[in-house]
């Protein structure tokens, strides 16, 4: 385990190499216990230099800060020594300039085509919307209002699905396991965060979460990463009771940075049962009323 207390050092190659090196045990690579004592758990720079083929000397400059370039070849070779899941891979990448179009991404654009608009008001029964990668709610339709919150009765600014995990009380009641939950919203933000080192925006929703948040400030700490994936997650609804649902996620091909994002339920099931009685309430005179504007 990394040190969790350890303010972080604007380094984040640095940092990220770091933690992961602290989460590899050095057994299960190869080292016999040589007597000496570790001072910190997992790899040592030398035992990380050895596997990767690398110097030493590189190890340290990567993790001070001195550099942050090396081959393709070179970073290949230390996620595999880590052994990087996939989406850790190309955060290491992005962090040192490699991956393609890290250095230079286009404008970041939050319009909402009209036909995306229109896709998501009929899909009635399946709860749908369109989220920036860095999880802003730019539009969504009736049956996500219901299932979720109110987008329309809050501030433009506070539409964010990582804000509303952390901070607000009755979407944090929602799920089941909520630890859960809010840990991949940290890897996600802190996947978006490698990608975006720029975003003005993005930098203040995680200066507010580490400050308002304790856990946040824990997990933010491990330096975790996840890019965008099928999931499946339990909810607690206070009218539907509990929904399992699949949260499919599609890039949109005209607007890369955005995702269309909709829920569904294995057909027949209570959950499925659980969604359209949802629905129906929502309908109803007392149901939620939402917009995506």
């Amino acid at each position: 385990m990394a040190d969790r207390d350890a303010p972080p050092s604007g380094n984040e190659l640095g940092d990220f190499l770091r933690a992961r090196r602290a989460d590899r045990d050095p057994h299960r690579a190869g080292f016999p216990d040589d007597g000496r004592l570790r001072r910190v758990p997992g790899l040592r720079r030398e035992e990380l230099a050895h596997l990767a083929h690398v110097s030493v000397d590189y190890i340290v400059r990567l993790e001070q800060g001195r550099t942050r370039r090396g081959s393709r070849a070179i970073l290949d070779a230390l996620a595999d020594a880590l052994q990087l899941a996939p989406d850790e891979r190309a955060y290491l990448f992005t962090l040192a300039e490699v991956a393609p179009g890290a250095s230079a991404r286009p404008p970041v654009r939050r319009e909402v085509a009209p036909r995306l608009r229109q896709l998501l008001d009929t899909m009635y029964d399946v709860p749908a919307m369109v989220l920036h990668r860095g999880m802003d709610v730019l539009a969504w339709n009736r049956a996500a209002g219901a299932l979720l919150t109110d987008f329309g009765a809050l501030p433009p600014g506070e539409r964010n699905l990582i804000r509303l995990t952390f901070l607000d009380a009755g979407f944090r009641a929602l799920y089941a396991d909520w630890p859960r939950a809010a840990r991949e919203c940290v890897a996600v933000l802190r996947m978006e965060a490698g990608r975006t080192p720029h975003d003005l925006a993005l930098t203040a929703l995680i200066g507010e979460l580490a400050d308002r948040d304790p856990d946040f400030r824990t997990w933010w700490a491990e330096h975790q990463v996840r890019g965008p994936r099928q999931l499946t997650k339990t909810y607690v609804h206070p009218v539907a009771g509990e929904l399992t649902l699949d949260v499919q996620q599609f890039t949109v091909d005209t607007h890369p940075e955005q995702l269309l994002v909709a829920y569904t339920a294995a057909p027949d099931s209570a959950s499925s049962e659980a969604l359209r009685f949802l629905l129906q309430w929502a309908d109803g005179p007392t149901g939620v009323q939402t917009q995506g504007s």
